[in-house]
Formats: structure tokens, C-alpha cells, sequence
């Protein structure tokens, strides 16, 4: 089985995608890391696969314009490996400007100089809350008082509100540094790790396809800060790369329950502990699946460690 792994490859696979506005498909997507920003290329295994020319930066620049073709979204409702929390899904309501937190240390100040200026919309943070309580679950407004991180801008930190790096990181190369025609609003994904939790988070919000929402939910499928050779394909050990490729053929699969029983099975793969030492940039896949539960599976692109896919079709 074979997936789209170069830019001609994916560019075919995102011309592939069936434009259709009236139901939109959800996509995981491999979010990457600030490095996708930098200004100098590091030689190093992560900035090999998600520095500012890798394929993942190329792979971006060419998504986010694609489904703004395709599916001219009335709104985005993007969850992130970042944003956790524990029974209650929190639900960004920052009106006019979404803030970013800076939720990364150590950085030059060049990072801690980005922007990016989107705006929320109080209705679709709404609608979100109300289709959460349609199927017994918690959820509340995050408002622009809320602490929900820490904020790597100010010495000491401090918490604050605001989008964090695995939603303006990637949305910068997708979208540019300023979208103000579609109202962006973030959800927190399940801290349990648990699959079927993320994909009742997912599924709950389906119906939003329906009424011209994206919803895209970033993550990796390798994230191991404390051993990074596995970031890249040239240097991760046999059981990560043949976890990072069981992913795809698993999210292939075309009837629902194997495909659903084949995703929970990857947290049992000899590779998973190696590529995840904690979950939670993995998780977001179940959150795009379940929200894509019904239709059909493409993946857009195979990208090692950050591949984009797309349910619901």
C-alpha cells in the first residue's frame, strides 16, 4: 500500500479530496513544532523533518489554501496536543482577537515575536457547548481571563489565555499571519489518553460538518523529546518507523469497526512507547476519527512523524 510522501504525491491527493462544503471532512494533521518557523536550520534529526524548508513546511503551505478552496469554511474548530483537560471540554471564547500563549522556553526572542491574528466567534463556542451537553458531556467558555498555560514570553512564566504553538504555528504557513474572513475557536482534547474518550470528543462534535465548520485536530505521530533520533526517518529505530507506517494502513481501513479497533490497537504496537513516552500528541488522531467517523478515509499525505489525514469523506 502506498501514500503520498513527495509535494507532487500530496498535491494530487489534496486535489483528490472531494470539494464538498456541504459536509467537510476532519483532518488530524501533523501540527510540527516551532521549529517550523525558524529563521536557521539546526542540524539536527527534528529540524531535518520540521524546520522551515522540510517537507512538513512545504506540506502546510500547500494544505491550508486547499481547504480554504475546497470547503470555503463558514469556521475552524482546531484541537491541539497542547490544550488538555481532565472530564470538562474547554472551549475558547476570546471574541475579536484570539491571544497566542507562547507555551515553549528557552527559545530567542525571535519566537517569542510571532503573531498571528485571528478572531473567535461567541456562536460557534456556543453551539460547540451545546452539542457536548446533546450527548451527556461537560463543557465550558474559555474566556480571555482564563489561565490555561504558561506563557514562555515573560520571565518568570505566567499563565495566561490564548492559541498555543500547535495551532499558530501550523495555521501561519496555512493561512498567513492574519485570518479575518473565518472565526477560529480551539477545544481541548481528553488528559485521560484514553482512545475511545478522544473519539467521543471527536463525534460529538460531527454535526458541525455539516453547517460549514472544518475541524482539524494536530498532533504527531512521533513526538519523544528525550530521544530525538526518532523524529527522524533516517535515524528512528525499526519498531518507530514501522509504527509511524502501521498508522496510515490502520486509519485505511474502509469498514468502521476494523478501522476503529485498528487505531486502538496502535497504542499496543512494540513501537508506541518508543515514539510516545506520553500520549498526548497522539490522541488528536482519535479526536479527527471520531468526528469523521462515518464515510470514507484518505490520507493527504504520509509525511514521517506528522502525516495528514482525512475522515469523513
Amino acid at each position: 500500500m502506498s501514500f503520498p510522501k513527495t509535494q507532487s504525491e500530496w498535491r494530487t491527493a489534496l486535489d483528490a479530496l472531494p470539494s464538498t462544503p456541504e459536509k467537510i471532512p476532519a483532518f488530524f494533521f501533523g501540527h510540527g513544532s516551532p521549529m517550523l518557523i525558524a529563521r536557521q536550520v539546526t542540524n539536527s534529526p527534528m529540524t531535518s523533518t520540521m524546520g522551515p524548508g522540510g517537507d512538513l513546511a512545504s506540506f502546510l503551505r500547500d494544505l491550508g489554501p486547499a481547504l480554504r478552496a475546497k470547503y470555503k469554511p463558514k469556521g475552524i474548530v482546531v484541537f491541539s496536543a497542547h490544550w488538555e483537560t481532565i472530564g470538562v471540554r474547554h472551549v475558547t471564547d476570546y471574541g475579536d482577537r484570539n491571544p497566542l500563549l507562547m507555551d515553549y522556553f528557552g527559545f530567542e526572542p525571535y519566537y517569542y515575536q510571532q503573531t498571528f491574528e485571528s478572531k473567535g466567534n461567541r456562536a460557534l463556542a456556543e453551539r460547540i457547548i451545546l452539542l457536548y451537553k446533546e450527548v451527556g458531556r461537560e463543557a465550558k467558555l474559555s474566556g480571555i481571563n482564563e489561565n490555561r498555560g504558561w506563557d514562555g514570553r515573560t520571565s518568570p512564566p505566567r499563565q495566561g489565555p490564548g492559541f498555543d504553538h500547535g495551532v499558530f504555528v501550523p495555521f501561519k504557513l496555512m493561512f498567513g499571519d492574519k485570518v479575518d474572513d473565518v472565526p477560529i475557536v480551539q477545544v481541548s482534547i481528553e488528559r485521560s489518553g484514553d482512545p475511545e474518550q478522544n473519539w467521543a470528543v471527536g463525534k460529538a462534535l460531527s454535526k458541525l460538518r455539516e453547517e460549514g465548520i472544518l475541524i482539524l485536530a494536530g498532533g504527531l505521530t512521533v513526538h519523544n523529546l528525550h530521544d530525538r533520533k526518532q523524529f527522524s526517518e533516517k535515524s528512528a529505530s525499526p519498531d518507530v518507523t514501522m509504527f509511524d507506517q502501521a498508522i496510515t494502513v490502520a486509519a485505511s481501513k474502509s469498514q468502521l469497526d476494523e478501522r476503529k479497533q485498528s487505531l486502538f490497537d496502535l497504542m499496543k504496537h512494540d513501537g508506541f512507547a518508543q515514539a510516545h513516552p506520553s500520549v498526548e500528541h497522539f490522541v488528536p488522531l482519535y479526536v479527527a476519527a471520531g468526528a469523521g467517523e462515518e464515510g470514507g478515509v484518505q490520507v493527504v499525505s504520509a509525511i514521517y512523524s506528522a502525516p495528514t489525514i482525512a475522515f469523513g469523506i
